[in-house]
């Protein structure tokens, strides 16, 4: 059980005196740029990086949260999808992308004089296979949460007592972790993904992945509401939607949504990430 505080989080700040939080809107670091935003005001940033792999909505939401939280909020185009090292989709895909995320930071934390860079790392992730975390090593990066012991658990909790509206948001990782390991990324198939998960989020599944098999999105929700799918109405919705997104076929995935499932790459026994 999480100990940590959110005093203990602003204290954190204040001791640095300015920061740039790589921020996507998520459950993690919107909590991360409210406490930066609280305790830093105008020498607290946000930075997103914007590209394909980002689902649109996602932006939206972004933009809202940061205009909500009151922090500086900076879009920034990424470059990522135009490497070949990373649209070959290799077990070393995150790192290429947060290698590029955390430049874009670097550049603009040298540019506006910020002393730190942070992310959004909680302890539950350190079990994770995430590659992204040596980026994050190689350019300096700090994780407040790791440093002051906070689990997803925790990460929820305070963000409910500050009514901030990700508290119980379903954990979305880039939409390149939709294709399986040594497919290669096209910016076609993240933007058929991105509208297909639109459409599955629309019918109100608490947590939702899209997997992406070419022309069929093998989708993942919950195994506790596989069940609504028996409803006639809901069924036609998703396969209409789902189709309309540019898939030929859709399937369920019988063992339902399972994150982590990028752990079992890195040791040979899957083929999908997060």
């Amino acid at each position: 059980m999480s100990t940590a505080s959110y005093d203990a989080l602003l204290d954190w700040f204040r001791d640095r005196g300015s920061a740039l939080v790589a921020y996507s809107g998520g459950v993690d670091s919107t909590l991360l740029a409210k406490a930066a935003a609280d305790a830093l005001g105008e020498r607290a940033v946000a930075v997103t990086a914007v590209s394909a792999s980002l689902a649109p909505a996602e932006l939206d939401e972004a933009r809202a949260l940061a205009e909500r939280i009151g922090i500086s909020h900076l879009l920034e185009r990424s470059d990522e999808t135009s490497k070949p090292q990373y649209l070959a989709n290799d077990g070393e895909r995150c790192y290429h992308c947060k290698t590029e995320l955390y430049s874009i930071c670097e550049r603009i934390a040298s540019e506006r004089d910020l002393n730190v860079i942070v992310n959004g790392l909680n302890t539950d992730d350190l079990s994770d296979h995430r590659p992204g975390n040596r980026a994050a090593d190689e350019a300096g990066v700090r994780s407040p949460f790791v440093e002051l012991g906070f689990d997803k658990r925790a990460i929820r909790e305070q963000s409910r007592r500050l009514d901030l509206p990700t508290a119980d948001k379903p954990e979305l990782a880039c939409l390149a972790s939709r294709f399986p390991t040594g497919t290669p990324i096209t910016i076609g198939g993240l933007e058929r993904v991105a509208a297909a998960e639109q459409i599955v989020a629309g019918l109100g599944f608490s947590q939702y992945r899209v997997r992406f098999h070419g022309d069929l999105a093998r989708i993942e929700v919950p195994v506790d509401e596989i069940g609504r799918l028996a409803d006639d109405k809901l069924r036609e919705d998703l396969l209409e939607g789902v189709r309309g997104a540019g898939f030929r076929f859709v399937t369920v995935d019988l063992s339902g949504y399972a994150r982590g499932s990028s752990n079992a790459v890195a040791m040979g026994e899957a083929v999908d990430s997060d």
